[in-house]
């Protein structure tokens, strides 16, 4: 079964007691754009597809506090 994609945001990031510094970093290394992120969010979907650990715990937040 598959999770509904849902919009992971910056409050997200912080919610899941991560740094800017950091997701911005994880963002250059998987040739995310950093700006349109912080402008609209981004598909749990894209981060999921990393299949970074931190990436993931993220998401959860995210879906968790829709």
């Amino acid at each position: 079964m598959t999770e509904e994609n849902v919009m992971v945001k910056m409050s997200h990031i912080r919610e899941a007691k991560m740094c800017s510094r950091g997701a911005r970093a994880f963002f250059e290394t998987h040739n995310l754009d950093w700006q349109a992120f912080l402008r609209e969010g981004i598909e749990s979907s894209k981060l999921e597809a990393t299949g970074d650990h931190m990436a993931l715990e993220v998401v959860k937040v995210a879906r968790n506090g829709r």
